[in-house]
């Protein structure tokens, strides 16, 4: 049962990009040491081994995680009953490959370009979860089960 919520997980957050359902919260420390929440839209997923995130290099994102690169993510809906925690860690890809991979037509009303300086790629890692699932909970560590 364990491997069959899982993979509803997975799905479901593969969903959101595709069928535009918005935003996940994003869960970090602030500078202080303080917990800080806000919505993010992610760009793209890897079941729920990754997810990713486009933003400016000046954001707030990037500055938590050069400060502290702990962070969950939240994705739920009560419609049909599901929260999704996901509790890992953040990278900031600056690389051309990846910022290639992840643009799309929308960033650039905030973007050149891929090429730009400025965009950068935020990497989700999985490292625990959990889920409830239609009543139904899982937690557990994503070391190979993911």
């Amino acid at each position: 049962m364990n491997e069959a919520i899982i993979k509803r997980a997975e799905q479901i957050i593969a969903d959101r990009p595709s069928k535009e359902l918005g935003c996940c919260v994003l869960a970090q420390l602030d500078l202080d040491g303080s917990p800080t929440a806000a919505t993010i839209s992610p760009s793209k997923t890897d079941g729920v081994k990754h997810v990713y995130f486009c933003t400016g290099l000046g954001s707030n994102w990037v500055k938590r995680i050069n400060h502290d690169n702990r962070a969950s993510l939240c994705f739920n809906s009560a419609a049909e009953q599901y929260n999704i925690t996901l509790i890992g860690v953040m990278d900031v890809l600056t690389d051309l490959e990846s910022k290639k991979e992840m643009w799309y037509p929308g960033m650039g009303t905030y973007f050149a370009g891929p090429e730009d300086p400025q965009f950068v790629v935020l990497r989700f890692t999985t490292r625990r979860y959990s889920f409830m699932l239609n009543e139904h909970d899982v937690n557990g560590s994503a070391r190979g089960e993911l």
